[in-house]
Formats: C-alpha cells, sequence, structure tokens
C-alpha cells in the first residue's frame, strides 16, 4: 500500500511557488529551520513513532514538486545515470581535506576503475575502507558518492578505495559481487602500497553496496581469505526475496520507492540465471552466518529496507557476530547522501562517521 506524503498538497505547492519558486539544494541547505517548518504550514509525518526530519520532509516534497522523486528517474538505464548525477551535482559539497587518485584493479570482467582517497595531512599506515556505493545495481558512482567517502576519509582518518563496479543490466548478477570481491583481495594485497594498514583493510557500502560489502565478507569466509578487519553496512539490501511491512509502508513518498526496488531487481537479477534466494544477492539468508567480522549496521525509520536490515543485524547476532546496530528513526534510505543540506542528515552522518573511526582506530 502506497503512503501518501501530507506534506504535498495544492496549498503547499502554492505557497512555495510564491514564496521561494522552485527551491534550489543551495537554498534548503541555508534555509532555517524554521522556515521550512512555515512552508509546511506546521506538517510533520509520523509513523510507528518517529517523526520525519523536517530537512527531508521538506526536500522530498520539493523533488516531487519538480517532478524528480525517486531514486530510479527514467526507465532506460543510461538517462536515469546522468539524471542522478545531474541531481546530485546540484548538492553543496562538503568540503574534505583530502587527496585522490584514481586506481585501476584488474577484474573478471576487465579493469575496474577505483578511486584512492586519503587525507592530505598523515593517513600513513591508517585504516583502508573498501567502498562500494549503492545505487540499486544500476545508478550511482563517484559523482553521486565521491564527496561522502571524501568527508568519510578526512574525519575518519582513514583511506577509502572507491570501487566503480560494473552495472546492471548490461552486467547482471553475479557481476557487481564478482568486482567488489576482486578489488577487495586487491586491497588485501596493496595496502602497503596505498600507505595503508594492511591488517586493517574493512569493506563498506550503502544499499547495493552494503549488500554487495556483506556479500564480499562471506565469500571471503567461505574461501578461507583473510578477513576484513569490519563490514559497515550502511542499510544494505540483503534479501531479494523479502516481502515486509516496511516495504508496503513506505512504498512511495520517501525517496526509495518500491518501483525503483523492483525495477532494480529486475535489471541486476532478472534473466541472469541466479535464483533470488542465493546468498550472493541475499545475503540475510546465507545458511551461516558465523564466523563473520564485526558490523556496523545502520537503519533509517522511514526506509523501504528497514524491516531486513533489523532482521539482518539479529541473525548476525545470533550467529555471534559482534553487531553495532544504529538506528535513525527520523532517516529516509540513502539519508548520508543529504547531508550537504544540514539538518537531521548531516548530524546521523557524523554520528555514522565517528562510530566508524572508532572501531577502525580500535586496537
Amino acid at each position: 500500500m502506497a503512503v501518501a506524503d501530507p506534506a504535498v498538497r495544492p496549498d503547499f505547492r502554492d505557497r512555495l511557488q510564491k514564496v521561494v519558486g522552485a527551491p534550489t539544494l543551495q537554498a534548503i541547505s541555508r534555509m532555517p529551520d524554521r522556515a521550512k517548518q512555515v512552508l509546511l504550514r506546521g506538517r510533520s509525518i509520523s509513523i510507528d513513532g518517529n517523526t520525519l526530519d523536517t530537512t527531508l520532509q521538506f526536500v522530498l516534497a520539493s523533488s516531487r514538486l519538480a517532478g524528480r522523486e525517486g531514486l530510479i528517474l527514467s526507465k532506460d538505464p543510461a538517462t536515469a545515470r546522468a539524471r542522478l548525477d545531474a541531481t546530485v551535482s546540484r548538492f553543496p559539497r562538503v568540503h574534505a581535506d583530502v587527496t585522490t587518485s584514481d586506481v585501476s584493479i584488474p577484474g573478471p570482467g576487465g579493469d575496474i576503475p577505483a578511486v584512492h582517497i586519503r587525507p592530505t595531512s598523515g593517513g600513513d599506515e591508517a585504516p583502508l575502507l573498501v567502498y562500494f556505493h549503492g545505487g540499486g545495481f544500476v545508478v550511482g558512482g563517484y559523482p553521486t558518492h565521491g564527496n561522502l567517502c571524501e568527508v568519510i576519509s578526512a574525519r575518519a582518518d582513514i583511506h577509502v578505495l572507491f570501487v566503480d563496479y560494473r552495472l546492471a543490466p548490461e552486467h547482471k548478477a553475479p557481476a557487481a559481487a564478482e568486482d567488489a570481491y576482486a578489488a577487495y583481495r586487491w586491497a588485501c594485497d596493496h595496502a602497503a602500497e596505498l600507505s595503508a594498514d594492511s591488517g586493517r583493510v574493512a569493506v563498506g557500502g550503502d544499499s547495493a553496496g552494503g549488500n554487495l560489502a556483506a556479500v564480499v565478507t562471506q565469500r571471503a569466509r567461505n574461501e578461507s581469505a583473510p578477513l576484513p578487519f569490519m563490514q559497515l553496512l550502511l542499510y544494505p539490501m540483503c534479501d531479494f526475496t523479502a516481502h515486509t511491512r516496511s516495504m508496503d509502508l513506505f512504498a512511495d513518498g520517501f525517496f526509495l520507492r518500491r518501483w525503483d526496488m523492483d525495477f532494480c531487481h529486475e535489471q541486476y537479477v532478472g534473466g541472469s540465471g541466479v535464483d533470488p534466494s542465493d546468498p550472493q544477492v541475499s545475503p540475510l539468508l546465507a545458511s551461516d552466518l558465523s564466523g563473520l567480522p564485526p558490523a556496523l549496521l545502520v537503519t533509517a525509520g522511514f526506509d523501504p529496507l528497514l524491516d531486513q536490515d533489523r532482521q539482518f543485524a539479529a541473525a548476525l547476532s545470533s550467529a555471534g557476530v559482534a553487531v553495532d546496530l544504529l538506528e535513525f528513526g527520523s532517516m529516509i534510505h540513502a539519508f548520508p547522501n543529504f547531508f550537504g543540506l544540514g539538518g537531521g542528515a548531516a548530524a546521523a552522518t557524523d554520528e555514522i562517521i565517528a562510530a566508524l573511526r572508532a572501531h577502525l582506530h580500535r586496537s
């Protein structure tokens, strides 16, 4: 059942256009919270005891007004990628004192492009996070997630290897997972060449990237390869067979729509020959979750993936895996990508980075 967003009504649309026209993301980032509340006429959205962050509520309403809501902005993957990149390019960029360099990693389908990010000051022998971006396995890349990874590198004082894995539908499952694993194994072997600590190589990612981080971790254990130091799982897609209450409750109006999920599922898994229940695409469904490294797992209260993420955290914990579960009830899926707009997303992202720093710099 789709959930209508009560913030977007004709009176709101008229007031918004009259006062600020089509508000830019730069303008939203500078707008006082009180002004957003006035334009929203004091309305808030509360579900299951969580109240949606005002800034995110305003952004979602503005996106709907502009006809640019959701993750996938076209049924044509190439167009969807270009439109998402263009949208993110209008977000305020957060300064991070880092240096970047392009890296080419040998992969099963050819060279895998990557970007090595490190703090400009220091960083020698610092931990290395191998990061896989979100985007439903169909969209996303450095233009959409690079600034976030730069901020993570600077604030957590770590190296980040951003992996530009192959996307669907040109490359069906398990191509992305194969690239991710190849990149992780390369990072383990070449960490010292990057001036990073080869004993602290972690994996992480958001949404589809969180899926890949979990899949890589399980494969490393299954193949008796070096285990990641830890796994950073930001609201991961972890069960392609799931049909949970949160998927119905937040099916529309909160950035990641059920339509987006169904579309990406078909692009990545459909026609691939990989069963949706196979752990190489659904890590939650692995028969054995024991022997895995610690996980920092993040959930959002207004996310269709909320229920399966909680199930994954519980399953990992039951298998004896140390799980640091951070739940942000007022957030939507992909909220760290909105951190440049301020509000609760910025505060929550800072908390995640602080927790990541603590995990990676532990003795």
